[in-house]
């Protein structure tokens, strides 16, 4: 990692480990919310100079296309295999039911131009990605018309959004690239992986184009990935796992989730170890008792010690000639660091080494002005409140990268 890069993070993630994080998080949840020009940094050059100059250049990775290209390349110099990217512009719109039938229309039309933009911004972020980059999708950025179908729990997905979703599909295909579809809230989930599943069935035919979202921390989780198995395994189609720990503790039915976060820890690795092994992580599986069916994984996690275990396991594999599954790897930007740069370090190992081939190694950005990302930057600072001790071993582990180039150049 670049010098100035290092210090940068150092200094943010010392401030997201300390007491000032609260203080933070006040400041951006009142710019997310505020209704005054004043505070909007899209009307005020001085908020969005300052947030710009801390936050936003922390997490985001530009603007513009030329700003964004940017930050790929520095990715792709410091020895990511790629990016993962989506755009931060969030549609918000709602229906008024007690407005006039002229009004409800042009309401209507405002809907479906929330779907457009939607789409837009995902065309918009492909463009920029190269081949073997994977593209970040939300169902709720279309709007009213997908969360309100998502909420009502419907199979298949309004005619309006399945269009915008087979261009978009088309197009990552077109430019060799991937995408995923991500986790949201357990009252929409299960329309969400209706839907993913079924663009899998229509994408993942000659490969893994399309990914879903599986959220560890689910008692159901291990279960969902089985019928993920079954049905690839059934259907004749190749089916993509992001798994994450989960990202809606705070907002998600506690009983559905597991009681500790050692029970989530342990189910995360266990997921993992069963997918690299090509077993579903159900022992009784009728999976089990068939061809395994095309699998590729993407290990999203900030866990030092899954990472590890992940990586270990699938060199251990590889290395024995045991058969095993594509996996690969990503950490957000800004965030994990520590953990990234560990995973860069060993693929350089491997690639001196040549004896096998290393899983890649991604970052995960976000795009667009300081206004568009601010839901996103209030995200990631309410992630790092709940994950206090993974910043604090984080920010220990930066200072002691900026304690060691110090002693280098003086001694």
């Amino acid at each position: 990692m670049p010098t100035k890069s290092l210090l940068r993070s150092t200094l943010f993630t010392s401030i997201m480990s300390s007491p000032l994080l609260n203080p933070c998080l006040a400041i951006i949840q009142g710019l997310v919310n505020s209704k005054s020009a004043l505070l909007n940094p899209g009307k005020n050059p001085a908020i969005n100079y300052l947030l710009q100059k801390t936050v936003y250049n922390h997490f985001c990775a530009g603007a513009t296309e030329t700003e964004v290209k940017r930050t790929i390349q520095y990715m792709k110099k410091m020895g990511f295999t790629g990016v993962i990217m989506g755009p931060g512009r969030e549609v918000v719109l709602k229906m008024d039911e007690s407005a006039p039938a002229e009004s409800k229309e042009s309401q209507k039309m405002a809907l479906l131009e929330a779907v457009e933009q939607w789409k837009g911004g995902l065309l918009d972020t492909l463009n920029m990605l190269d081949e073997g980059d994977y593209l970040n999708v939300k169902y709720t950025g279309a709007g009213p018309i997908a969360v309100e179908a998502l909420s009502r729990g419907d199979a298949t997905a309004p005619t309006v959004i399945q269009e915008a979703m087979r261009e978009v599909c088309n197009m990552a295909v077109s430019r060799k690239a991937r995408l995923w579809i991500d986790a949201e809230q357990q009252a929409l989930q299960p329309a969400i992986d209706a839907w993913t599943i079924n663009l899998m069935r229509e994408f993942n035919r000659n490969g893994v184009v399309v990914l879903n979202t599986i959220q560890a921390y689910l008692k159901a989780s291990a279960d969902n990935v089985d019928h993920h198995l079954h049905l690839a395994q059934k259907e004749g189609w190749a089916l993509g796992i992001k798994l994450v720990r989960g990202a809606y503790i705070a907002h998600d039915m506690r009983e559905r989730i597991h009681d500790t976060k050692a029970d989530t820890d342990r189910n995360y690795n266990h997921i993992v170890k069963s997918l690299v092994t090509r077993q579903s992580p159900i022992q009784d599986s009728a999976v089990n008792s068939n061809p395994f069916p095309t699998v590729r994984l993407f290990v999203a996690s900030h866990n030092a010690e899954t990472v590890r275990k992940a990586y270990s396991l699938y060199k251990q594999r590889v290395l024995d000639n045991q058969p095993t599954i594509p996996i690969q790897f990503g950490q957000l930007q800004g965030m994990a660091d520590d953990v990234s740069c560990e995973l860069l370090a060993e693929n350089k190992k491997a690639d001196k080494s040549g004896k096998w081939t290393a899983p890649g190694a991604f970052k995960c950005l976000c795009w667009g002005t300081t206004e568009e990302c601010l839901h996103f930057l209030l995200r990631r600072a309410v992630e790092n409140k709940g994950a206090v001790q993974r910043t604090k071993d984080m920010a220990v582990a930066l200072r002691r990268e900026v304690w060691r180039r110090m002693r280098s150049v003086f001694v």
